[in-house]
Parts: C-alpha cells; sequence; structure tokens
C-alpha cells in the first residue's frame, strides 16, 4: 500500500490527475483522522464537518502545480495545513459576520501552552501568532502545526521535515515557549 501512495503522490507531482481519484480511497481514513483532529478544537455546532473538511482540503491539494510530493507524511502535512487555513478562513468570515463579537475560541491542550489546559485561545489570533513564528522560525511553525494541528508524532514530523527526531524535540520545545510567552503577554485578547 505505501508504494501504491508513493507511486500515485509521484504521478501528482507529474501532473497526472486521475492519480488523485485513486489516492483519495488510499489516503481517506488518514485525512479524516486528521480533519478530527481539526475539529476536536471547534465547537460542538460548528458548520463544517470532518467530511466536508477532507474534501475541501483534497480539492486544494489535489490543484496544486508544481509540487513535488516527498511521500505520504509530506502530504499529511500540508493537508493539515490546509485544513488549518479553511478553518482559520470560515472563523474570520463567521467573526466578521458578527463584528467581532462571539469570536470563535479553541481550547489549547496542555502539552502546547503552559498552564491552564482550558486556556481558550481565538482561532484567528492563534493563526496570526503562527504566521509571526513562520516569520521568525518556519520550521517551528511547520512543528506545531504538524503535531498540534495534525497530531502528528515527532517521528511522523521529522519524516516530513526531513529533520532527525531529537531536532523535532528541541523545536518544539523551542515553539511552544514561544507560543506560551506570546499568549502570557496578551498577544490575544482573552
Amino acid at each position: 500500500m505505501s508504494d501504491d501512495v508513493e507511486s500515485l503522490l509521484a504521478s501528482l507531482s507529474d501532473g497526472k490527475r486521475d492519480a488523485a481519484d485513486k489516492l483519495l480511497p488510499i489516503l481517506y481514513q488518514e485525512l479524516k483522522g486528521i480533519a478530527n483532529q481539526h475539529m476536536r478544537n471547534e465547537r460542538a455546532d460548528h458548520t463544517l464537518q470532518a467530511t466536508a473538511l477532507v474534501h475541501e482540503a483534497f480539492l486544494k491539494l489535489v490543484d496544486q502545480n508544481r509540487v513535488e510530493w516527498k511521500g505520504k507524511a509530506h502530504f499529511c502535512a500540508v493537508a493539515s495545513n490546509i485544513m488549518r487555513r479553511i478553518l482559520v478562513d470560515h472563523a474570520r468570515t463567521k467573526n466578521a459576520a458578527k463584528r467581532g463579537k462571539g469570536a470563535q475560541r479553541i481550547t489549547l491542550e496542555e502539552g502546547l501552552v503552559a498552564g491552564d489546559p482550558q486556556n481558550n485561545v481565538d482561532l484567528v489570533e492563534l493563526d496570526e501568532l503562527l504566521t509571526e513564528l513562520a516569520e521568525l522560525n518556519p520550521r517551528h511553525a511547520k512543528i506545531i502545526e504538524m503535531r498540534y494541528f495534525a497530531g502528528m508524532t515527532v517521528e511522523e514530523t521529522a519524516a516530513a521535515l526531513d529533520v532527525s527526531v531529537s531536532t523535532v524535540k528541541g523545536d518544539w520545545r523551542m515553539a511552544k515557549a514561544w507560543l506560551s510567552a506570546k499568549l502570557e503577554d496578551g498577544s490575544t485578547a482573552s
């Protein structure tokens, strides 16, 4: 199965659109798991569902031109990033409609930010912090995206980024500390 995925990703990189039709059924459960990971931070009455998130992200993924897929982990990492972007865009649209009232908030897990595991952070503000972090250190931002939003393990993250496990562990600690400091400094509205 892994060889099939690698072969289909290579075909997709070469612009063969029919590879996407074969790829979705193979990776669907994994992409659905990533979507569920993202959706666990959303409110219960969210208008998007994990299935719709998978399909919208997949359409954007296979519509990418000139992407050389480096394997399943790379594909899933990019899928997770696209899912996060879809949710952030959805939150921005909803927040704009409410003129800032009732901004969508997510709960950060204890492993990401020191302190109260129920620390609520606005999804749009978190995205802004990740954008700021990406300007300072793109790999740190990608590690937060992969570990927290996609639920990838340290080993999967290391494989996707083509770095060592110890590099991911160190960068994960640094990125969490940076994010925690920004949140404690009041960089996001509570």
